[in-house]
């Protein structure tokens, strides 16, 4: 097996300045990656900036003889995402890779959420991810390669306190399954990390068991993700404590009423077995896939 290299690829890393973003730069940029460093230098909170976390990783990887560059750009406005792009289009010509991995937390149980709460973790972890990936995704279609990588959360699960939060997560997904789909034709691919790891925003949470959950043991998931090896598309993925692992929406083979039938709420309850069914799922890569199993199903 080759060793996986980035050799001549260019690859921006939102939220770098610390925690999983820093282990994925210096990784990136050990195998040979030139890296753009982004971080406003902000708390858990997302509140005020400090431009000395992107520049100390920048720093790093200067003085181990990489190449990187940082930015301090707000990526929860259309100008600031657009800015991180051209950092990397302004300094290395290109983009290949981006991960998106900026954010922070406004924890609140849903009665206590508040507006500013919902739109500020939208704003970071959502919308962000719109601004910094579109003016990317428009160079990686003229030169017919990319990579990116969405990192969502297994709060996408459930999670008390954190309606916002794995709203904002979930939202990624289906951004990055369309971002799959539109980009084939391209050469870019779009996948999703799941990390499970101790950092500042995880540690109070997670308590001892924070203590197996080492941020670089996420990181060769993502840099196989990020890479030429890779030819895995809209695709989830787990990785935790050296574990890694697939996550799938399934849809089940369900109950059909039958053609020209008129079906009850009666018949859904006496069939609510059958329709909550696991067994032979389809893992649908776009909605036509759906569509095509409904066909089969209708016409069959």
């Amino acid at each position: 097996m080759s060793d996986i290299s980035f050799d001549g690829r260019v690859a921006v890393v939102t939220g770098a300045g610390g925690g999983l973003g820093r282990t994925y730069a210096l990784e990136l940029a050990s195998r040979g990656a030139a890296v753009v460093v982004n971080d406003l230098g902000g708390s858990v909170e997302g509140k005020g900036g400090d431009h000395t976390a992107a520049q100390k990783v920048v720093d790093e990887i200067t003085a181990k003889g990489g190449d990187a560059v940082p930015n301090f750009d707000s990526v929860m406005t259309p100008e600031g995402g657009a800015n991180v792009v051209r950092t990397a289009v302004d300094s290395f010509g290109k983009v290949d890779v981006v991960v998106n991995n900026a954010g922070f937390l406004r924890d609140k149980s849903f009665l206590k959420l508040t507006w500013e709460d919902l739109d500020a973790i939208i704003d970071v972890h959502l919308k962000a991810a719109f601004y910094v990936s579109q003016p990317a995704f428009a160079v990686m279609k003229e030169q017919g390669y990319g990579r990116f990588v969405f990192t969502a959360s297994n709060a996408t699960f459930g999670n008390f306190g954190q309606s916002n939060y794995s709203a904002a997560k979930m939202g990624l997904v289906g951004l990055s399954n369309t971002l799959a789909v539109e980009g084939t034709r391209a050469g870019i691919l779009s996948n999703v990390i799941m990390p499970v790891a101790k950092t500042r925003m995880t540690e109070e949470l997670l308590g001892d068991f924070a203590n197996y959950l080492a941020p670089e043991l996420v990181t060769p998931m993502v840099a196989y993700l990020c890479s030429e090896a890779c030819t895995t598309t809209h695709g989830a993925f787990s990785a935790a404590g050296g574990r890694y692992a697939n996550v799938f929406w399934g849809l089940g083979q369900g109950w059909y009423a039958g053609q020209g039938a008129s079906p009850t709420a009666e018949d859904i309850s006496a069939h609510f077995a059958e329709i909550s069914g696991r067994e032979g799922y389809l893992v649908p890569q776009s909605t036509t896939d759906e569509i095509v199993a409904l066909s089969e199903r209708f016409t069959g």
